[in-house]
């Protein structure tokens, strides 16, 4: 039981989240700082939202307070843009919006429109910290670390 709580494994279904991690790929996931700290920008999350009938793999690009907006293809979190060289595809543009307390903005890596189901669909939106189950830690099948964001 206290293994179960610590760590886990999830298999990623479909493409949104290529590059960096492949249809197929085992993930394995820390679930520890669930019990102490919130999602930060750049960690790749496991969430099981009550809209959706299965666990969706993403990264976090922006926290509670944040005002995000997507323009001529390009993340701005805070009028700045976000250095992104772990992506594939150009987003659809999207007004600003600013991230409510306790909720976090997810994107997948393939920002291909139609590609990946995350916040930018209005149906999903911002997401409730309460719906991640576990940070994605490295790809065990096949082997290789996930990676990490340019420091903003």
């Amino acid at each position: 039981m206290l293994i179960n709580n610590m760590i886990g494994l999830t298999r990623v279904s479909g493409n949104s989240m290529n590059p960096t991690l492949q249809n197929s790929s085992i993930v394995l996931l820390n679930k520890i700082p669930l019990f102490y700290s919130q999602p930060v920008y750049g960690d790749v999350v496991v969430i099981k939202d009550s809209r959706l009938d299965y666990s969706i793999v993403k990264r976090v690009i922006a926290v509670e307070g944040d005002r995000i907006a997507i323009r001529d293809g390009v993340v701005f979190v805070n009028d700045n843009p976000l250095p992104e060289l772990y992506t594939f595809g150009k987003s659809q543009d999207m007004e600003e919006q600013t991230i409510k307390n306790n909720y976090i903005f997810v994107a997948g890596d393939n920002r291909t429109p139609g590609a990946s189901l995350d916040s930018r669909d209005p149906q999903i939106g911002q997401i409730h910290i309460s719906a991640v189950r576990g940070y994605a830690a490295v790809s065990l099948f096949p082997m290789y670390r996930i990676a990490k964001p340019l420091k903003l």
